[in-house]
């Protein structure tokens, strides 16, 4: 009876596991069913966004007739590697091109354009006005100057500026990338150097060249000495930059003539020459570059080759018995130099020949000369406190006026534009002329500079005749610079750091960027303007 129980319960067992997996089965089979289906549209979502790949074309193959399209099977491929988007219209099955959405920059902010900074009531804002009277701009327009400001306070340095290279012969017609694997040209691209530079650069876009200069404080830089490497051992009595901005010429009574390569920051000497039986009054480049005229208080004077690396003595001038060639100015054309001689009388050497081609004769004694910008006319001034206008084609002297104010005429200068002129006298007073205004009788001068006390010793316009040096070497620190269009003294100069001693010349480069000023104690100073971006 026991083994019949027994025996009963294993089958009772039995036929309830039997039951369980009958249960289990379609349990199972349902979730296989949902996997496969499942799968199914998960292959058929990527299909639809990464197109045909589980079922790619096979190239060179024709799909026979009859055969079904594979649902997996993507109908259209969307290229995303263009820059425009393409949208697929369900409906009809075509494709739509849609408009490229520029991304701003995360830099840029409306909020900027509807702020307004007032520029002028902040004393280090004021340097950011482009007109004087200038005080509310918009935030954007402030945002853009400020960015300017840096620029042109932190100008690239050379040695991480690549040097340009013809692009034109590293590209063959194919395409075809270049030795230093820099980018892949597509055939049939012309402008690739533009290009390249466009994207090397931003100075172009923030900083406007031809910006005026703010009167009211200038902005420069104290720079290592010219001639740092050399002083002299006497007065500097000359300093000028060359045409290339890079050579600066010095010369004093210790009789040497030196040249400097100046970068602002070791200003090496490149070479010295001895001029044995001349202290130096003046020297002075012809404008073309080529040579260097030296003069002392000699009947005598010294030309320098650039090229040729020699002097050359010449004179004395035939006809003439001048006890000094030391006061002289060179023509802008490279033609004529013309001398200073004796009793009123002004002598015109060829630059080739160095021989006497002309005189002129004031009613006074000759004291300082100024050539226009064509190198046409000569302008001259003296011991009579006039002021001569000479037709160097004709030698004659077609207009005369009195300097106002003027007893002695010591110095003057002509503007780059020939627009102005200006004159100085031993009282100390600079007059500044509209040379047109002047040559049509008006006697007036358009402005009266007396911010100096001794006798006036030198002139000097800057490139662009936004800015006038006037100088005396009787009084220390006695140097002014002169903003023009306002006709205002910078009231940050001279610099109270810095002593100017006797200051006796000065010069500014082909540029604008450096100006420099040679004194009594033999040192030639160097200094760097901000406004002007180039040497």
């Amino acid at each position: 009876m026991q083994a019949n129980d027994v025996n009963g319960g294993g089958k009772e067992m039995s036929l309830v596991v039997m039951r369980v997996n009958k249960r289990k089965k379609p349990r199972n089979e349902v979730d296989e069913k949902d996997a496969v289906e499942q799968e199914k549209e998960m292959k058929k979502l990527e299909s639809f966004l990464f197109g045909n790949i589980y079922a790619p074309v096979e190239f060179g193959k024709e799909v026979e007739e009859g055969d079904a399209v594979d649902n997996d099977s993507s109908l259209f491929f969307v290229d995303r590697s263009a820059n425009s988007v393409l949208s697929v219209d369900e409906d009809d099955g075509e494709v739509l091109e849609e408009e490229p959405k520029q991304r701003k920059a995360v830099w840029e902010d409306d909020e900027e354009a509807k702020a307004n900074v007032n520029i002028a009531k902040v004393n280090r804002l004021r340097k950011l006005r482009k007109e004087e009277d200038e005080s509310l701009i918009s935030g954007s327009e402030y945002v853009s100057r400020l960015r300017a400001q840096h620029v042109k306070l932190n100008p690239g340095t050379e040695w991480a500026q690549l040097e340009s290279e013809p692009w034109n012969n590293k590209y063959s017609d194919d395409e075809s990338s270049d030795d230093e694997n820099r980018a892949v040209v597509t055939h049939g691209y012309k402008d690739v150097g533009a290009v390249d530079d466009l994207l090397r650069t931003n100075e172009d876009f923030v900083v406007k060249s031809s910006s005026k200069l703010l009167p009211g404080l200038l902005e420069y830089s104290i720079l290592t000495d010219a001639n740092a490497e050399e002083p002299s051992s006497g007065p500097i009595n000359s300093v000028q930059f060359h045409r290339n901005a890079q050579l600066l010429l010095t010369a004093g009574l210790d009789r040497r003539l030196r040249f400097f390569q100046i970068d602002g920051k070791r200003n090496a000497k490149i070479e010295s020459i001895f001029i044995d039986d001349c202290p130096i009054r003046k020297a002075a480049f012809l404008p073309d570059g080529s040579q260097v005229i030296i003069a002392g208080r000699r009947k005598f004077f010294y030309s320098f080759d650039l090229v040729k690396a020699k002097v050359d003595r010449i004179g004395p001038l035939v006809g003439r018995e001048e006890k000094s060639l030391e006061v002289f100015e060179v023509s802008p054309d490279s033609s004529t130099i013309a001398f200073v001689g004796n009793e009123g009388y002004i002598l015109l050497v060829s630059t080739k020949t160095k021989e006497l081609i002309g005189t002129l004769k004031m009613n006074g004694t000759a004291r300082s000369l100024a050539f226009s910008e064509d190198g046409k006319q000569l302008l001259s001034s003296g011991g009579d406190g006039q002021i001569y206008h000479w037709d160097l084609r004709t030698g004659a002297c077609f207009h005369k006026a009195v300097d106002e104010g003027c007893i002695n005429g010591t110095s003057l200068c002509t503007s780059p534009n020939g627009k102005l002129f200006a004159a100085g006298s031993d009282s100390g007073i600079v007059n500044i002329y509209n040379r047109e205004e002047f040559l049509g009788g008006k006697r007036k001068p358009i402005k009266t500079v007396e911010n100096l006390t001794t006798k006036v010793d030198f002139l000097k316009f800057n490139t662009d005749s936004q800015i006038l040096a006037i100088c005396s070497s009787m009084k220390k620190n006695s140097l002014k610079l002169v903003h023009v269009p306002s006709l205002t003294v910078f009231s940050n100069w001279p610099s109270q750091k810095k002593t100017l001693h006797y200051p006796r010349c000065l010069d500014f480069s082909p540029g604008g960027g450096f100006m420099a000023m040679g004194n009594a104690a033999g040192k030639v100073l160097l200094y760097k303007l901000h406004h002007y971006h180039d040497a």
